[in-house]
């Protein structure tokens, strides 16, 4: 009859017991190293291979496995045995150099790194140059924008606005509204008809167009509810932008104050318009820093418009472009959803700050 291997008798020395003690109680020991180390401690007080899976919980098979394996090989047959398989190529150092010479060189005549550049650099293939960006979230061909503000307010302008946001006064008292244009929209006709979606096919149009004109959109986005109020005009003067006001004025109740959010557009601030915000004291300008309309709401809302009905739009006239956005307008205040704004004006302070400490010390 088969009983197996004959189990091991384990005999430590001061040496080995003394490690393997402080690898059982170590912090930064791995738990599998931790747990081998314990069997073997056990085993050599003399306890059965039942006694020690009873005591720490595990099966029998593993307890004799690491009972076996230090028996024959001492400290060495605590450690993993090497896996199967091919042995790794490229090593951590062969790693490093491909991401420091990715994000603090330049090739030769070129202004970013490409996988086949980069290979013939360090001498990898360009499946391995691609598994490592893409582990190391590198990616050379894509280029962002930023741009600073200069204006000397900034940061007053950026809590006055957020604050409207964050803690806008009650409803039934005053309203917030993001007021700007989107000006130049262009009434473009396709030369040929819309190829309509298919299955594994989306809709196809031509490259060419035809122009038929532009218009100017003037919204006003109400922060709380998402509604907006809007009314098109073939230019973009200060006439056009007073008679947008007039429509606001006639749409919000009389009662309540008017907290308008606008950037710095010469349009805004002409003599005319001054004087038509002084005889109307319940309205209150809160203007955007220079070069920060992005803290403007309703430049969301004109992205939105855009990818939704004007840039695939055809149009075969200004007129049927201004109808267009003003069915959309009407739909979207049948159901509006506001956004809602979750960046405190400390959190773009400190981003902005980063920005600035990066600018400084990039190389010129």
């Amino acid at each position: 009859m088969n009983r197996g291997p004959a189990v091991a008798v384990i005999v430590l020395e001061d040496e080995e017991e003394t490690k393997l003690e402080e690898l059982a109680r170590r912090r930064k020991t791995g738990q599998a190293m931790a747990l081998r180390c314990r069997i073997v401690l056990e085993s050599a007080k003399g306890r059965t291979n039942t006694e020690i899976a009873k005591a720490l919980k595990i099966s029998m098979p593993t307890v004799g496995k690491w009972r076996q394996r230090f028996g024959k090989m001492r400290m060495a047959g605590l450690a993993d045995a090497p896996r199967p398989g091919q042995p790794r190529k490229i090593t951590d150092a062969m790693v490093e150099q491909v991401v420091t010479e990715t994000l603090e060189s330049k090739p030769e005549a070129a202004t970013q790194w490409s996988t086949r550049s980069m290979a013939k650099k360090t001498g990898l293939t360009q499946n391995a140059i691609h598994r490592i960006w893409k582990t190391f979230g590198l990616k050379p061909h894509l280029q962002d924008t930023f741009k600073l503000s200069t204006d000397p307010f900034f940061v007053e302008k950026v809590r006055d606005v957020v604050g409207l946001y964050v803690n806008p006064p009650e409803q039934t008292r005053a309203i917030v509204l993001c007021v700007d244009e989107k000006s130049q929209v262009q009434a473009l006709e396709r030369t040929q008809p819309l190829l309509p979606l298919r299955p594994g096919q989306p809709e196809r149009r031509t490259h060419d167009y035809v122009r038929h004109g532009t218009t100017s959109l003037f919204a006003a986005l109400e922060v709380a509810t998402g509604k907006v109020i809007g009314q098109c005009h073939r230019q973009h003067r200060h006439q056009e932008f007073l008679h947008f006001l007039k429509k606001i004025d006639a749409s919000v109740p009389a009662g309540m104050d008017v907290h308008l959010v606008m950037d710095n557009y010469a349009t805004h601030k002409t003599p005319k318009v001054e004087k038509w915000f002084k005889s109307r004291p319940r309205y209150h300008l809160h203007f955007t820093p220079t070069s920060a309309s992005w803290l403007n709401q309703v430049e969301r809302w004109f992205a939105k418009i855009t990818e939704e009905r004007i840039r695939r739009g055809v149009f075969l006239s200004v007129k049927d472009l201004e109808k267009a956005i003003m069915d959309y307008i009407e739909t979207n205040n049948k159901d509006p959803q506001p956004f809602v704004w979750t960046a405190s004006a400390d959190l773009i302070l400190q981003k902005v700050q980063f920005t600035c400490k990066q600018i400084n010390q990039s190389p010129q």
